[in-house]
């Protein structure tokens, strides 16, 4: 437990969900959005290696599945700080007995929770909202060589997006399904 979060563990080890505690009064409230010391009780290994806002204009857009291979593989810290995502993370870990499963949650800027992404799953989003912002830490700087991604409509994932699949890129379009020899990756 600490002072300014607490945590939901998910069925998926390692995969948790972060509440912030804010403190408020009549001016407006402050948030802690990270601190190293109280979050490495729930996984977070090492100091922030690279901080990323995104900005997603329409609802129903999906961003994702993204993910880093080793040895650059990453530690995410996933916030909502406008509007209102569905954040969903698969478990790509090899051996995990969780294995290709996903779990998905809203985060909006009025809930307060953050998403802790522990190495070997990926990640994606919809967008519930129009105009999202979202911040991410990373505990590993992006690596191109290390890239990797899963395609959002891939049937074997079985996510069930609440609103129509709108927006994607060529790149996310093009992600591979996943086959029936894929081997994930290691944590």
């Amino acid at each position: 437990m600490s002072a300014r979060f607490d945590a939901r563990e998910t069925p998926l080890e390692g995969l948790i969900v972060i509440q912030r505690k804010t403190l408020s009064d009549e001016r407006g409230f402050l948030s802690r959005l990270f601190c190293a010391t109280d979050l490495a009780a729930f996984g977070w290994q090492g100091p922030i290696a690279q901080l990323n806002e995104t900005a997603t204009a329409h609802k129903g857009t999906v961003r994702g599945l993204h993910f880093q291979r080793p040895p650059h593989a990453e530690i995410k810290l996933v916030t909502c700080t406008r509007g209102r995502i569905l954040d969903v993370a698969v478990d790509l870990r090899e051996n995990s007995p969780t294995f290709l499963r996903h779990f998905a949650v809203e985060l909006s800027e009025d809930n307060a929770c953050s998403l802790l992404i522990p190495k070997g799953f990926a990640h994606g989003f919809q967008a519930l909202t129009d105009e999202v912002r979202m911040i991410y830490a990373h505990s590993e700087p992006y690596a191109a060589s290390a890239e990797g991604g899963l395609n959002p409509q891939d049937p074997v994932l079985s996510i069930d997006w609440p609103l129509p699949v709108a927006g994607l890129s060529p790149r996310d379009a093009g992600h591979p399904f996943v086959s029936g020899d894929y081997r994930g990756v290691a944590a």
